[in-house]
């Protein structure tokens, strides 16, 4: 086995970092990662979130970049993986962060890597890291083990990052990083319970549910421009709300379906100041489930989550989910979330809409039936366009 003949410490990295204005990390731990997220977890003016997959985690820190860096710039985050985990985050790598031109820098571990001896599961990984990250348009470079070429190799990230609004690569050998230890309950979350929860049965009939426009028509006239951010997920549920009003406090996400709760959470907690609210549908929940766990262990009392329900893949034809056989609320309230509630009710929503921030994040599903309007547009404005304009809307304190 060929080990690294210099390693550097794990504050000599971070505090280089935190003089770049680097503060929040996201990720999935890794052993090579370990000595970093021992030293971010122990640093009370650093932020370290444990998400549930690699594709969450830079869901999250592009949240983090769209709450900007109080200047008009997207705020700076660090992404931490496995180069196993990159199967998990291709998507939100070329459709989230690449669309919106968020940037993030990325620490990958090289489990794998050619001439090393490692666990028969990395061992195609391993040799094909680096052409999976030239084939997502992420430039890379090997981690710094000298103390002396951390700031260089930041500097080469920042300025890549900020040219093109877009991810780069730190790949990470084995023994880069010399052991720190943890602090045992350093780390622990304190558990908690929804402080409500009202489930619907459900009924097979969606006769009588409203439609998703007049729920989304509910939430423009519930959520002012300047004081509310709205994540539309991908799919009808914001090409519907662009066409109800095209508001600059409002992104509607193309692609990485399934993330906006995630790409939601980051910025509620880099932007306590804002509301957040996470338009959700049922297909994209399924699919990244896990997010609201990180939602309820972190619980942003800023944070709201509408679950709109039709049960249906809507916008490739309406193929049945299996949302039907599943509490959401029930899983919100297990993960945490300070309430949750089952309705097909618009008034519940829109009183809702209307409530203060409790001590955590709230959620609510709400029944709608299928079906779209005709001759539905999609945004004329590009998802950079809308990021900026976003961010230009949200740059200063809450109006």
């Amino acid at each position: 086995m060929r080990l690294l003949s210099r390693v550097i410490e794990a504050h000599q990295f971070v505090e280089a970092a935190r003089e770049r204005e680097f503060r929040w990390y996201a990720g999935v731990p890794c052993s090579f990662l370990t000595p970093f997220i021992n030293y971010v977890l122990q640093d009370p003016s650093l932020e370290y979130v444990s998400m549930g997959n690699e594709g969450d985690a830079v869901a999250l820190i592009a949240g983090v970049a769209l709450g900007g860096n109080g200047a008009g710039a997207p705020g700076r985050g660090i992404t931490m993986m496995q180069n196993s985990g990159l199967g998990n985050a291709v998507s939100p790598l070329t459709s989230l962060t690449w669309t919106f031109q968020l940037p993030q820098l990325l620490i990958v571990t090289w489990r794998g890597q050619p001439g090393i001896a490692d666990e028969p599961q990395h061992a195609l990984m391993g040799p094909i890291t680096p052409a999976l990250l030239e084939t997502m348009q992420i430039p890379w470079e090997l981690f710094p083990t000298a103390a002396d070429a951390i700031g260089a190799a930041l500097d080469r990230a920042i300025a890549h990052m900020d040219a093109t609004g877009r991810p780069y690569c730190l790949l990470m050998r084995k023994g880069s990083v010399a052991p720190y230890a943890l602090e045992r309950g350093s780390t622990e979350l304190t558990p908690r319970t929804a402080e409500s929860m009202r489930a619907q049965p459900y009924a097979r009939s969606d006769l009588g549910r409203v439609s998703r426009q007049d729920a989304l028509r509910e939430v423009v006239a519930r959520t002012p421009e300047g004081a509310t951010a709205i994540l539309a997920s991908t799919g009808y549920c914001g090409r519907e709300l662009y066409a109800i009003a095209d508001r600059p406090n409002q992104i509607y996400m193309v692609g990485s379906m399934g993330c906006v709760v995630p790409w939601a959470l980051g910025l509620a907690l880099a932007r306590p100041d804002l509301d957040v609210l996470a338009l959700d549908g049922d297909g994209a929940a399924l699919m990244r489930m896990g997010a609201m766990a990180s939602v309820g262990a972190y619980r942003p009392a800023n944070l709201k989550h509408l679950l709109l329900d039709n049960g249906a893949h809507d916008s490739t034809g309406g193929q049945a989910t299996v949302s039907p056989r599943i509490s959401f609320a029930g899983v919100a309230a297990a993960c945490g979330y300070a309430h949750a509630v089952e309705s097909d009710d618009l008034a519940d929503v829109a009183a809702w809409l209307k409530e203060p921030r409790l001590s955590g994040p709230s959620f609510v599903r709400l029944w709608i039936r299928t079906g779209t309007p005709s001759g539905l547009p999609r945004p004329s404005i590009s998802p950079v366009d809308v990021r900026r304009r976003f961010m230009r809307h949200f740059a200063g304190e809450v109006r």
